[in-house]
């Protein structure tokens, strides 16, 4: 099992599918990761070489953010969002959709699920 940017990608994949495991790849990164070391498109994560394996973690290493640090950027802008107090910041705070969805209904993904309200009947 390779172990790239600290994820076990699964052996059994394209490698272009494989890479799309990591937080911060998708299928243009991937694309551009396998174009940029020279590795066939139908090649599989269990026929490449130690050599290559180490060229893609060195590609992903130099040129991209991926997992943790990518992870702690987002976390990072989101608190200084909420620490301005504009208006994104504080729907982050009250948990609520920050694009401009409508809550009236639906929403539930972000605002959990629905509260009884005492006293109210059809």
């Amino acid at each position: 099992m390779a172990r790239i940017a600290g994820v076990n990608i699964p052996t059994n994949k394209r490698v272009v599918i494989a890479l799309q495991y990591i937080h911060g790849i998708g299928p243009k990164k991937a694309e551009e990761i396998v174009e940029k070391v020279g590795i066939p498109a139908e090649r599989r994560v269990n026929q490449l070489t130690d050599q290559e394996v180490l060229q893609i973690r060195e590609t992903i290493d130099r040129d991209y953010m991926v997992e943790g640090d990518l992870r702690r950027e987002v976390a990072m802008n989101i608190k200084r969002l909420m620490d301005l107090g504009c208006y994104r910041g504080l729907r982050h705070r009250r948990g609520l959709p920050v694009r401009g969805q409508r809550t009236h209904t639906n929403a539930r993904t972000r605002k959990g699920p629905s509260k009884p309200i005492a006293g109210k009947k059809k």
